[in-house]
């Protein structure tokens, strides 16, 4: 009889740690989705919290750099891909890794109901979907300029005039995204000819050129120079935070990009991509961009957003992403060539 419990007590006692050792699988189960980035920083754990609260089962690392430089990684590993999703990405930097076969095209589920204008139409499915815009501004401190008897912009040709000498600090194209959208706007509004005539004429009045799209801003917001050329997220967060700065919308059209994603072709984890891909077209995910970008793919949802330029929906150039793709490298190139002189040293 005693024989008959101890046996009945190691089956019961196997089958418990059986249960435990499932039960400890399971909370180990979750999926490293390795995700490359060009998001601002100070929203990534947002992002996180959000997405991992509806699927518990997968895990974001972030991998986050400014655009050109997130863009130079991604061909630097052309021949062996290490991200499973690009995520919030510039559009144009898609198209062009994607015209080298870096993705595979997926359509997540809701994607009908964005604007056709902000996903992928000469792939089917779409080898990217954009989730919001963000756009070209001027920040001018407001007390920095009184100080030299600034007059406030409120042009891009503005910017050229000689009271603004050694005044202006604005993106390198070259690993901001923001200085991408700008020089390859300027050439669409202004002609290729023209719009390095107007560069040169800038460039003059530059102080510095910066590796972060948001840095012109920050350094502008905190009275280290009077105008900072940088995008409006960072323009409304700067002057929402008390920053003596007013944010502009140049009267000549402004530049544009859609924060993007794409699946990487070789990903070894293509059900959580697909996973963080469905979740990133939701009216959900659509309300988060929303809380600080104007701009969203999914029409109806955007609400005004405190501190961005009035109207600057009307002054949003039609922006020809595939121009800019196609052209980036020679555009790049032939800019650092130019005004690389005044760059920032580069990041070690």
């Amino acid at each position: 009889m005693r024989s008959k419990f101890l046996k009945q007590l190691v089956a019961v006692t196997a089958g418990g740690l059986m249960v435990l050792g499932l039960g400890a699988g399971s909370a180990q189960a979750k999926t490293d989705l390795l995700v490359y980035t060009a998001i601002e920083a100070d929203e990534l754990s947002m992002f996180k919290k959000a997405f991992e609260s509806d699927y518990p089962d997968i895990n974001i690392k972030w991998v986050r750099d400014s655009t050109g430089i997130v863009t130079s990684k991604l061909m630097a590993e052309k021949n062996n891909p290490k991200a499973d999703i690009v995520w919030g990405l510039a559009a144009t930097s898609l198209m062009m890794l994607g015209n080298e076969g870096y993705f595979q095209g997926y359509a997540p589920k809701g994607l009908k109901k964005l604007d056709k204008l902000y996903y992928d139409q000469a792939n089917n499915p779409p080898q990217w979907v954009g989730q919001r815009a963000w756009i070209a501004s001027v920040c001018f401190n407001t007390v920095e300029a009184a100080k030299y008897k600034l007059p406030i912009p409120t042009s891009w040709a503005d910017l050229t005039k000689p009271v603004y000498k050694n005044h202006v600090i604005m993106p390198n194209p070259n690993s901001s995204g923001t200085g991408f959208l700008d020089v390859s706007s300027w050439m669409q509004l202004m002609g290729e000819k023209n719009a390095w005539k107007f560069m040169d004429n800038l460039h003059v009045n530059i102080a510095r050129y910066t590796h972060s799209g948001s840095a012109p801003c920050k350094i502008a917001a905190k009275g280290e120079i009077p105008i900072g050329i940088s995008f409006a997220y960072r323009g409304a967060k700067s002057k929402n935070a008390g920053a003596p700065i007013e944010v502009i919308a140049p009267s000549e059209g402004i530049g544009w990009d859609l924060e993007s994603f794409a699946i990487v072709k070789n990903t070894k984890k293509l059900a959580a991509a697909r996973k963080l891909a469905d979740w990133s077209v939701t009216r959900k995910a659509m309300e988060i961009y929303n809380r600080e970008y104007a701009v969203v793919a999914m029409p109806g949802v955007a609400k005004p957003v405190k501190n961005f330029p009035p109207g600057i929906l009307n002054k949003m150039i039609r922006n020809d992403f595939a121009w800019a793709a196609k052209n980036r490298v020679r555009i790049l190139n032939m800019w650092r060539d130019k005004y690389d002189s005044k760059s920032d040293p580069k990041k070690k």
